[in-house]
């Protein structure tokens, strides 16, 4: 059994964002219109191996269609010199009146370009124009060392952490 610490920040409002720099490079952040499951599908399995991310693996065509077009569900795909470098679901929850960055990550080949500060600064930015009163995310000791940092870094807050044991190797390619 690993023992995995789990954190959830949030944010209540714009103000408290501090944003990253634009890095380097011809870079956008668009919304994936119409959704495309397939795309979501290959972006979680490739950033996510590596984490752990293992929820969706046996997930089914139908269980990514429905999850994709969910209508409050919202992926936007960050490129970098026309090349697709990573992404971000966001989940806006009306009646909670909040968003909640579900996944957030970038290739692996895109690491050390200053992007992920400015992915979830993107990120935190369009969840507002939700007209909502707080963003919020999770986080585990499994996923990119400098995550917790990077949330942290743009102002967001630790409001809960839980430890919880799961058979998942040390170690895995």
């Amino acid at each position: 059994m690993r023992k995995i610490v789990k954190n959830f920040l949030h944010i209540k409002s714009l103000s408290n964002l501090s944003t990253s720099k634009l890095p380097k490079g011809n870079i956008s952040i668009e919304k994936l219109n119409p959704p495309n499951p397939s795309l979501n599908k290959f972006l979680y399995k490739q950033i996510g191996f590596k984490y752990y991310w293992f929820d969706r693996l046996t997930w089914n065509e139908k269980q990514w269609n429905e999850y994709v077009f969910k209508k409050n569900l919202f992926t936007y795909v960050m490129n970098v010199n026309n090349e697709i470098a990573g992404f971000f679901e966001l989940f806006y929850d009306k009646n909670k009146n909040e968003a909640e960055i579900v996944y957030l990550g970038i290739l692996k080949e895109f690491f050390g370009k200053k992007l992920g500060g400015y992915i979830l600064s993107e990120a935190i930015k369009i969840s507002w124009s939700f007209k909502i009163n707080r963003v919020w995310v999770h986080t585990c000791s499994l996923d990119h060392h400098n995550a917790l940092n990077n949330y942290l870094s743009r102002g967001m807050k630790i409001y809960k952490t839980e430890t919880v044991y799961k058979d998942i190797p040390d170690s895995h390619n």
